[in-house]
């Protein structure tokens, strides 16, 4: 899962530095949510058998797949029914305490148009396949929760 969720982090970033797309704030956004996936990879790997880190990952992962889908969600809605009413912010809103955008701003710091359509593969844009990306991490996630009721019989 945290190896999926890099590989994704990796061409988001070939996609900025190579291809030269401008990442917007949703962009940014959603990467923040695949690093939390990354992250609840990372948390699960160090103690997989302890109950209480299992579950601090399995949760982790969750959440981070629920905001990426939401925001994903969101991100598509704008592209596809833009409106002068309805856009994304102008820059990343990290807090105060963790400002990413200052410390790797290669990464976090947002320069496009959320409402802009700069990529498509299989006439899908990149906010609707995250949709897609999002809900399996999701899925899986909840199938791996559920599963922690029924331990295996060894």
């Amino acid at each position: 899962m945290a190896f999926t969720a890099f590989m994704l982090e990796c061409a988001a970033l070939y996609f900025q530095h190579v291809m030269k797309l401008q990442p917007c704030v949703m962009c940014i956004y959603e990467r923040v949510a695949l690093l939390g996936i990354i992250a609840a990879g990372l948390i699960g790997a160090i103690a997989p058998r302890n109950r209480v880190i299992r579950w601090v990952a399995i949760i982790t992962w969750i959440y981070a797949a629920w905001r990426g889908l939401e925001l994903s969600w969101e991100h598509t809605m704008l592209q596809l029914y833009p409106s002068p009413f309805a856009s994304c912010d102008f820059f990343v809103n990290f807090p105060d305490w963790l400002p990413l955008q200052e410390w790797v701003p290669a990464v976090f710091e947002a320069s496009g148009d959320c409402a802009e359509r700069q990529w498509a593969f299989l006439s899908l844009d990149m906010p609707q396949w995250l949709i897609g990306i999002f809900a399996a991490y999701m899925l899986v996630g909840i199938v791996v929760a559920i599963s922690q009721f029924f331990p295996s019989k060894k």
